[in-house]
């Protein structure tokens, strides 16, 4: 496909053709497109509204405005709330922060495993307990 054609398919979809994809080559343009229009809009597994909320608490632990600005956005339009947004972004700074923790003080991974699996295992005990089962 050209790249006027697939600038095309862009301003029908978004439109605009955004500024980063015209900076991609050629040879690289009509992939990125396909591999974008999959991955940020088409229904998966995963619902998008979801799939955008863990791109937020991406962004958030890894600093990018960009995309930080870009998922928030598209969660919005997907129906998000900026109460399910916020819970986003802060199970991502838990998240870091435990991980920041572990590593620091250089947790063994192995004890840290069993202890989660024993927890896991406690867990579901007793929600076969509170069902009656």
């Amino acid at each position: 496909m050209s790249r006027e054609e697939i600038y095309r398919q862009m301003r029908d979809m978004l439109g605009v053709v955004p500024s980063f994809f015209k900076s991609l080559p050629d040879s690289s343009l009509e992939l990125e497109w396909e591999l974008f229009q999959q991955v940020q809009f088409k229904e998966g597994p995963i619902p998008n509204k979801y799939r955008e909320l863990i791109g937020i608490a991406i962004a958030a632990a890894r600093g990018c405005p960009y995309c930080a600005f870009f998922h928030t956005e598209v969660a919005k339009l997907n129906g998000a709330t900026q109460e399910e947004i916020e819970d986003a972004v802060h199970f991502a700074k838990s998240s870091v922060g435990w991980s920041t923790y572990l590593n620091g003080l250089q947790i063994p991974l192995e004890e840290f495993k069993a202890e989660v699996l024993k927890a896991c295992e406690h867990v579901r005990q007793q929600q076969l307990v509170g069902a009656g089962k």
